[in-house]
């Protein structure tokens, strides 16, 4: 079977395309994209071409560009490109030059899909890349997701490649007489890709010829048995979890209950960004004292008494602001408003703790909203002698999340009112006030 009847029984088999869909192919100008562009269009497709330049390679970088910009012009394809400081955006997010080039272009193919009303983007993995895949996942701990390998499609994605070895791919090109162009930075083998594609996969071929077949058949296996399995999980995170927003909180009761074991556990929280390294742990984070956490790559774990509590690793604290005068207050964030009354005799405070009635006499400005820190402290309403705010939280059961995401309003160094909680003994509406300045939040969630 020659190479397009391959490419178009795979991209057939696997439901890649439909024949309306309009794709964009993200081509570097190497040999995998060159011989993906040459496909679609050996199968009568007039796909877009989008091309990152992430300026690791000086001239090199612009030479893979205007390469690839006159190949689309040549086939007369809609031609997309953008150059990224990817160094400088690896610093600042504090992740690996291999990383930030990751994010950045799959963040600008999207882009680039919706402005040009693209329905798909086509990236030129192919087989190798695959079992390279599955071995640094197992090199590095995973679960049947990991061991799945690449899939075909997911979110707009398509690899229409992955039937194909690099072997394969370059006797295509050769034949063709396909141009692309060679990056010098895949045969350093200070990279891990790179490790297991030189140093590794040839020893194992000499273990097994046909291991880039066998490893990729493995993969598969695994992929349909995760498709089982992530059913399962799917109906235990429902009945043990309940989710809102952009966190879940989950019942230890309702998890031990189900005696569930070291693999199922990493199942169910590796969708929260759990590793090999770190699966190890959750067993202990569940019989473990509140307080205790794993901090994943994307998420926190935190254990609350009888909860584990799941939310971005960055969390949700907010910014501290200062309040020149009192109409700003309808300036901050989930504060729906604030108002400046005079006491009548008709008067009566709410009992809403989304409200707060301050004798606005005993503030001055500015006034402060910020989060707490050690060593701050406050008379609780109703009580003559202060308190540490870490004394208060614990005494009500709050949990590390609460703690952190508690933002209290302070005057001249006084704690006035923790925001949605409880006032300031100090300042209290009382029979000689004239003035009330009334806070009004925002509901919360219970």
């Amino acid at each position: 079977m020659s190479m397009p009847d391959e490419f178009r029984n795979f991209i057939q088999s696997n439901n890649l395309v439909d024949s309306n869909d309009r794709i964009l192919l993200a081509v570097s100008g190497g040999i995998d994209s060159m011989a993906m562009a040459h496909l679609f269009l050996s199968i009568g497709t007039h796909p877009g071409i989008a091309h990152c330049n992430f300026s690791l390679r000086a001239a090199e970088s612009d030479m893979d560009e205007e390469f690839v910009r006159d190949f689309a012009k040549r086939h007369d394809l809609p031609f997309y490109n953008v150059r990224f400081k990817t160094r400088e955006y690896a610093r600042r997010r504090k992740i690996s030059v291999q990383m930030a080039a990751r994010e950045l272009r799959y963040e600008w193919f999207e882009k680039i899909r919706k402005a040009n009303h693209y329905d798909l983007i086509a990236i030129a993995h192919n087989l190798n890349d695959n079992i390279e895949t599955l071995l640094i996942n197992l090199t590095r701990g995973t679960g049947l997701t990991g061991l799945s390998g690449i899939r075909p499609s997911g979110n707009y994605i398509i690899r229409p490649l992955l039937f194909a070895t690099r072997q394969k791919i370059t006797e295509y090109c050769n034949e063709n007489g396909i141009a692309f162009r060679e990056d010098r930075s895949n045969a350093e083998t200070k990279y891990t890709r790179n490790k297991i594609r030189h140093l590794v996969l040839p020893v194992l071929k000499e273990i097994n010829p046909s291991v880039e077949e066998t490893l990729n058949e493995t993969a598969q296996r695994f992929a349909s048995l995760d498709k089982i399995v992530s059913g399962y999980v799917d109906q235990l995170i429902r009945t043990t979890s309940v989710a809102s927003g952009d966190t879940t909180i989950f019942s230890v009761n309702k998890l031990t209950e189900l005696n569930p074991d070291r693999a199922l556990l990493f199942e169910v929280f590796s969708r929260y960004g759990i590793t090999g390294s770190g699966s190890s742990d959750l067993s202990g984070l569940l019989k473990g004292n509140t307080g205790r956490m794993i901090i994943t790559g994307t998420h926190r774990i935190v254990k609350n008494r009888g909860e584990l509590i799941v939310e971005p690793a960055e969390g949700r604290k907010s910014a501290d602001y200062q309040i020149s005068k009192p109409e700003d207050l309808n300036d901050i964030p989930g504060i729906l408003s604030a108002v400046i009354i005079d006491r009548g005799p008709d008067f009566i405070i709410p009992c809403e703790k989304n409200v707060a009635c301050i004798d606005f006499e005993k503030i001055c400005f500015p006034l402060v909203i910020r989060g707490w820190k050690k060593g701050d402290f406050f008379y609780p309403l109703g009580m003559n002698r202060k308190k540490k705010l870490s004394d208060y939280f614990t005494d009500r059961k709050y949990s590390l999340p609460d703690k952190e995401n508690a933002r209290i309003l302070e005057s001249d160094g006084k704690i006035v009112w923790i925001l949605g909680e409880r006032l300031d003994e100090r300042f209290k509406v009382t029979s000689s006030t004239t003035t009330i300045l009334l806070i009004r939040l925002q509901p919360c969630r219970s």
